[in-house]
């Protein structure tokens, strides 16, 4: 692995453009499968000035009202102003009929049965672990992370009532030896109300006092003397949000993710149902990675799943400890197969991923569309445990 390196990750609000489309495309697929579990539904969104597009294709019994289920959305994150609300931006929609495949509940298949439903699309999937963090998170994305996470708190409890809700964090961290050292930079970006706006002076303390110095409170490696601090270094930011730039879904993948420390899945991950191995695979090779590393076979683990169409396993699992294993990297591929599951049908039950929508009060997957997809030690996620990493000594 490398020694010596400085490495920044960023992170994004629930206010962010691309990461509102985030949103609404899974609180579309959370609201087809609380009525219908077994709902096929393919969501993605795009949102300027004033006006939002939702394109959703689906097979499914259950009705949904996507325009409505947007603009809760919007109203939610805190979109209120003239500029860009949810009463009066425009929601244009593109729906469209999927053919519906007969799929069962995944809990009531024999393993034969499990064997029979294949991937229906091709995808290649990665999943990343490392002891950097409790969360065996990289340390740059998780202090992005609670960066963004407490820039939304203190908005939300009106803290700085003067904020806007589309706001972006970065964290650069020094690394020695292959291993953190410290704080090399911390950016934050904050939209302001533009009827409330405050100097920059003040931004700078108030983000200072209530943001960074609670987010690194229980963080073993803290902001320096030599921390270079950027708060809005490219100017005033008014409003924000789609007033002034666009949003997509999926465009945010490093931050759903591990924020580009390791390779990631291209693919979205947001607005599509669990039958889809590009979103569900991302999360079973997490599970299989975090496994190894706190099994302690690892120090960092990267999983790869490659699936093809018609095949229900993964025509090639490759397992990376770049350098750090215990044991050979053919060894941990071996045992990852014998320990981990990774057909379509299996992780679907595995991780409950049909059910999931309607045990979260407010739904689930609109929960994972903001603050990361993997390491999230908030919401319990299946993938997040690590329940095989015994076994994986044997």
């Amino acid at each position: 692995m490398k020694s010596d390196y400085m490495f920044t990750s960023e992170s994004v609000t629930e206010g962010h453009p691309d990461k509102l489309c985030d949103q609404i495309a899974d609180a579309v697929v959370d609201r087809f499968l609380r009525q219908d579990p077994q709902a096929r539904v393919l969501t993605e969104c795009a949102v300027s000035n004033g006006i939002l597009f939702v394109a959703s294709r689906f097979a499914s019994s259950a009705t949904v009202d996507i325009p409505e289920a947007a603009r809760q959305v919007i109203r939610q994150v805190g979109y209120t102003g003239e500029e860009f609300n949810a009463e009066n931006c425009t929601v244009m929609t593109s729906l469209s009929q999927l053919p519906r495949h007969d799929w069962r509940d995944e809990r009531e298949l024999a393993d034969a049965e499990i064997e029979a439903i294949p991937a229906r699309d091709m995808a290649n999937v990665f999943g990343f672990a490392c002891d950097q963090t409790a969360a065996l998170m990289p340390l740059p994305i998780w202090l992005a992370h609670k960066l963004a996470r407490r820039l939304a708190a203190v908005r939300l409890q009106r803290q700085l009532p003067y904020l806007a809700p589309d706001g972006k964090t970065q964290v650069g961290v020094e690394y020695r030896h292959g291993r953190p050292f410290r704080i090399y930079s911390l950016t934050l970006v904050a939209s302001q109300w533009k009827s409330l706006a405050v100097s920059p002076e003040r931004l700078r303390d108030d983000l200072y006092a209530l943001v960074v110095e609670p987010a690194f409170l229980d963080e073993p490696i803290k902001p320096d003397r030599g921390t270079a601090v950027f708060i809005n270094p490219d100017g005033q930011l008014v409003d924000g949000g789609p007033a002034s730039h666009s949003g997509l879904t999926g465009r945010k993948n490093a931050i759903d993710s591990y924020g580009e420390y390791s390779r990631q899945s291209e693919s979205a991950l947001s607005g599509k149902d669990p039958t889809r191995i590009d979103r569900v695979g991302a999360y079973a090779a997490r599970h299989a990675a975090k496994n190894v590393v706190a099994a302690g076979l690892a120090s960092a683990c990267e999983v790869l799943l490659s699936y093809s169409i018609g095949q229900s396993r993964p025509v090639s699992v490759q397992v990376e400890s770049f350098g750090t294993g215990l044991v050979s990297d053919p060894i941990l591929a071996q045992r990852v197969l014998t320990h981990f599951d990774f057909r379509p049908a299996a992780i679907i039950r595995g991780f409950n991923l049909r059910q999931l929508p309607s045990q979260y009060r407010g739904g689930f997957y609109r929960r994972l569309a903001a603050y990361g997809q993997v390491g999230r030690m908030d919401l319990g996620l299946p993938w997040e445990r690590t329940d095989r990493a015994i076994l994986l000594r044997e």
